[in-house]
């Protein structure tokens, strides 16, 4: 599965997602890009983008974008905070459907 993490996810997570291909979101060039101009660019080369946004589900209509949403809740989005939430998240990776939110927390 291709997955995109947004740019305010610690980009050292990448790595945490084993079997996967993960681009951070500067890496793509696409820092500061707004949320659905993001989507919509993203749509287009992953599977999937990870955010700890929770307000992105609300403020965008997802349905309209072939992408999964996976919200990471959590306390902060530093990697010791993000790091427990890993083997839930490749568990559900799998079921995670486009257009649609998934809320991964512990």
């Amino acid at each position: 599965m291709k997955i995109l993490l947004d740019e305010c996810i610690d980009r050292r997570l990448a790595k945490e997602i084993a079997g996967h291909e993960v681009k951070t979101v500067p890496q793509m060039g696409w820092a500061t890009i707004k949320n659905g101009e993001l989507l919509t660019l993203a749509e287009k080369d992953f599977d999937a983008f990870i955010t700890v946004d929770r307000n992105l589900s609300f403020q965008q209509k997802l349905p309209r974008y072939n992408i999964a949403v996976i919200v990471l809740r959590v306390r902060s989005n530093r990697l010791q905070d993000l790091r427990p939430l890993v083997p839930k998240l490749l568990e559900m990776l799998p079921t995670a459907k486009r257009g649609e939110a998934l809320w991964i927390s512990i």
